[in-house]
């Protein structure tokens, strides 16, 4: 069958099936998940392995994309005004997770060294979507909700530059003897913060371009050069596209007084990219390998689950932060979604060995806590006695 054929039944098929996850409260991506496994070669076989590596193309751009908005969270002004505190909290949840689903992985289950740092750093990941939702419908308000929305924003930009980090320590890791000891310290180095460095130049080059743009069109279109570029240099010069830009999303929000004029013409182009990524993602989804890992995925939720409550409830110990902070921030850090998935991708690009079972737990854990995400956060959110208005039911 034709590419273009096969392309002009996915897009609405993942519509199709983003809607209707939409009508059961659930988010979108998960009917592009499940859109995808349907489609993919696991069941109806319409997208083929080789169909999927022709289309990695597309991966490759929401990747950028994402990890573009996520360095737009870091804002150093709103981050000056909540504090120290915040951070303190989110180091340690972040590190908490990482420590605990490497112990798992590396120790409890004896995977390999590469596997279990790449599952470590993907854990990290928080999705506040389930957590802003119950907040928005039930009117929450309190020490929990107001310390929960920060930390995931720093949360998002932190375990992403944690990965970026983790993949370039990897990549060494798997030369083994081929390099010295130098190299083995230089090259992850180099990469980190070569990446680091060409991001803030295009940063600054986006920004003083950006300023010179006519219109809205004008301006995506420089939004989506830079996007491209940063990515093709990083490539070229064997640096991270991910790192890259973060820190071209970072700089320019933090450059530019009107930023959101740059990430709302973004929005209006991003939608069919994502649904083909997340269509694409499920589709690479081998269901032999789901049920091969069933502990092994098992094991990764539940490690992560106690690492992002471990580390959560010793920030806050070690803050002083409320009783009520203490007990329930954690739980309402669980949640888990797309950006998750995104990493995984990632992986196929780097280490390939290990990522179709990377890409199958990453998965599953999505899909369930797109499920049970709105269940785990509103309990969080009603134990904290923070819930203020009487929104409609979640199931």
């Amino acid at each position: 069958m034709d590419m273009l054929l096969k392309l002009a039944i996915v897009v609405p098929v993942g519509c199709l099936a983003g809607r209707l996850a939409k009508t059961l409260k659930l988010s979108n991506i998960f009917g592009f998940l499940i859109a995808g496994i349907i489609l993919g070669p696991s069941c109806s076989k319409l997208l083929s392995t080789q169909d999927l590596t022709s289309l990695s193309i597309i991966a490759e751009i929401a990747v950028a994309i994402l990890a573009f908005k996520i360095g737009s969270e870091f804002v150093v002004r709103d981050m000056k005004k909540l504090g120290t505190s915040f951070m303190i909290i989110t180091f340690a949840e972040v590190f908490g997770t990482v420590l605990v689903v490497f112990a798992t992985m590396f120790f409890l289950f004896q995977q390999d060294f590469v596997f279990s740092m790449v599952m470590a750093s993907i854990a990290a990941a928080t999705a506040p979507a389930a957590a802003i939702m119950v907040m928005r419908q039930y009117r929450a308000d309190g020490p929990v909700t107001r310390t929960l929305l920060p930390v995931t924003a720093l949360d998002g930009v932190l375990g992403v530059v944690l990965f970026g980090i983790m993949i370039s320590i990897t990549r060494v890791v798997t030369l083994g003897t081929q390099i010295s000891p130098w190299q083995a310290v230089g090259r992850p180095l180099i990469e980190i913060f070569g990446s680091l460095a060409l991001g803030a130049v295009l940063g600054m080059a986006l920004t003083f371009f950006g300023q010179k743009a006519r219109d809205s069109d004008e301006l995506l279109v420089i939004t989506l050069a830079a996007i491209l570029a940063s990515t093709a240099v990083a490539t070229a010069l064997t640096l991270s596209p991910l790192l890259t830009n973060i820190m071209m999303g970072a700089v320019l929000v933090n450059l530019t007084q009107n930023s959101n004029r740059i990430f709302f013409g973004l929005n209006n182009f991003i939608p069919p990219v994502y649904l083909l990524f997340f269509t694409f993602a499920g589709a690479s989804l081998d269901l032999r390998i789901v049920f091969q890992i069933g502990f092994l995925g098992l094991g990764y939720i539940v490690a992560r689950a106690f690492g992002k409550i471990l580390g959560a409830w010793v920030g806050s110990l070690g803050v002083r932060a409320e009783t009520a902070v203490r007990k329930h921030l954690g739980i309402a850090l669980l949640p888990q979604g797309g950006f998750a998935i995104a990493l995984a991708m990632v992986v196929r690009q780097h280490q390939p060995d290990i990522s179709m079972a990377v890409i199958a737990i990453i998965t599953g854990s999505v899909l369930l806590y797109e499920i049970v995400g709105p269940i785990v956060a509103k309990t969080a959110i009603q134990k904290a006695g923070e819930i203020r208005g009487m929104g409609s039911s979640l199931r």
